[in-house]
């Protein structure tokens, strides 16, 4: 069924309901509601029982892959299936207790005006019912779906129906993306190297982290498999492939490197101790491996498991015949460039952190702000930002965290991963006008309508948490891992 609905996908209904709410059940790590109970129970919703055998068919209509059968029993999928399908039971009880249902008229009329049963511009019967062959479906299953898809379609409608928009609040949408703003900045980049990294730091890490700094050094072994080696012939023809697929089975029922290449009279290269740079343990780049072939083989992660492999219409047996691992030395380029970034990244948090805890104390204003900026040799920028999509300096996203500072406010701006920090003072803010006729306010009610059903939404997921009280049957959950 959910590859059915899959296909589906350009139906207006379920573009309307696809990803619009996810009931926020928080079921797991909690202890003493895990309790055994009737091993034919694995959940309670207040009073109403949801059956084993419900759950367990409720699974096999999801039709998953053959890695996430295998993952039912060694994570928490089983688990979040679960809260997913209960937070389903939970708005089916919400939209009963509400009155929405979808008679026989309005459910003939959404699948006739599905322009994927449309043929020559019209409903066609027979499209429809190749849809269902297609499916595997038959049509009382699928106009069962479709009914309840509607009803929760009709029942989000009905959270955030009727809900005028008054002006302010469109204004304030827009105020937030379109002002013509005039800030002072401070690029914390070179304050942020003020505080070198001593040698016993850089040690201490080192020994904490060596683990981290292992690498590989591997031996392999390849043989190229030509048609004049394998069938007599200089052409890749149907007598080289069908040789081929003859030395491959072998291969995978076990046959070993020797054996094969033995075998097939195939010419071995060896190649000793090589990293994943392509370098030897006296840091000499093997330049006789192309690097294609090298990652090829070099990705290979267990030893004595040969494989036929294929690079650039060439085709290769190849093997790594051996692992050892080697903890690099605290003087190689790559640990110490990694142990740099790791001291730096604390150190950012470590100075962020304190800036923070003085703008929110009220340390920095317009005198502070210069002075922090001359007391520590940082330039002092002046900028005017006039559009949200002016990236000469500053991102968007940067941008938009800007228009939020009140003028003569100071505050800290960063990406996540600290790459770019700023600090910044905001000195002069204009506001833009926005035309009530223009497309910009159609736009902007839109964006302010959304921000209000999203906070619907929010306040009615957690109604939901607070109203129904879910109990679930741990042995049950175990029992429905281990079935698999």
């Amino acid at each position: 069924m959910a590859t059915s609905i899959g296909k589906l996908s350009k139906s207006f209904f379920v573009k309307l309901l696809v990803g619009i709410i996810i009931l926020p059940f928080v079921f797991w790590g909690m202890g003493d509601v895990f309790r055994g109970g009737n091993q034919n129970v694995i959940a309670t919703i207040d009073s109403k029982k949801v059956s084993t055998q419900e759950f367990i068919n409720y699974l096999n209509r999801l039709n998953l892959n053959t890695n996430q059968i295998k993952d039912l029993t060694q994570n928490d999928l089983v688990e979040k299936i679960l809260s997913e399908y209960i937070g389903k039971k939970v708005m089916n009880l919400e939209i009963e207790q509400s009155g929405i249902t979808v008679n026989d008229n309005s459910l003939r009329n959404i699948i006739k005006n599905d322009k994927v049963f449309f043929k020559n511009e019209k409903f066609s019967r027979i499209e429809y019912e190749k849809f269902l062959l297609r499916s595997n479906m038959s049509a009382p299953a699928f106009e069962k779906n479709i009914a309840e898809q509607e009803s929760k379609r009709q029942f989000l409608a009905l959270l955030g129906g009727g809900i005028s928009i008054p002006q302010q609040l469109v204004e304030s949408a827009f105020n937030k993306e379109n002002q013509i703003k005039t800030i002072k900045y401070i690029d914390l980049a070179k304050y942020y190297l003020k505080e070198k990294p001593s040698q016993e730091k850089i040690k201490d890490l080192y020994n904490k982290n060596k683990d981290f700094f292992v690498q590989d050094f591997k031996s392999i072994q390849y043989a190229e498999i030509t048609p004049q080696v394998i069938s007599g012939n200089s052409e890749y023809d149907e007598a080289f492939f069908k040789q081929l697929d003859s030395l491959e089975n072998k291969v995978l029922d076990g046959q070993s490197f020797e054996e094969a290449s033995k075998e097939n009279n195939l010419k071995v290269n060896i190649i000793n101790n090589i990293n994943e740079n392509k370098k030897d343990e006296n840091d000499k780049k093997i330049e006789k491996l192309s690097d294609k072939l090298f990652q090829k083989i070099y990705s290979i992660q267990k030893e004595k498991m040969p494989e036929v492999v294929k690079i650039d219409n060439k085709y290769f047996l190849a093997e790594v015949r051996s692992i050892k691992k080697e903890t690099k030395s605290i003087n190689d380029p790559d640990v110490l460039k990694s142990i740099n970034a790791q001291i730096n990244f604390q150190n950012k948090i470590k100075i962020n952190s304190s800036i923070i805890k003085d703008i929110s104390a009220g340390g920095f204003n317009k005198t502070k702000f210069e002075k922090f900026a001359s007391d520590n040799n940082l330039q002092l920028n002046e900028y005017k930002i006039t559009s949200l999509k002016q990236n000469e300096i500053f991102t968007e996203g940067f941008i938009k965290r800007m228009f939020l500072i009140k003028d003569g406010d100071v505050d800290l701006i960063t990406d996540t991963t600290l790459t770019k920090s700023f600090l910044i003072l905001s000195v002069k803010t204009q506001l833009k006008k926005i035309d009530k006729n223009s497309n910009d306010f159609e736009k902007y009610e839109a964006k302010a309508r959304l921000n209000i059903i999203n906070m619907i939404y929010k306040t009615f997921d957690q109604s939901l948490n607070e109203k129904y009280k879910v109990k679930l049957n741990k042995r049950t959950i175990d029992r429905v891992k281990n079935s698999y």
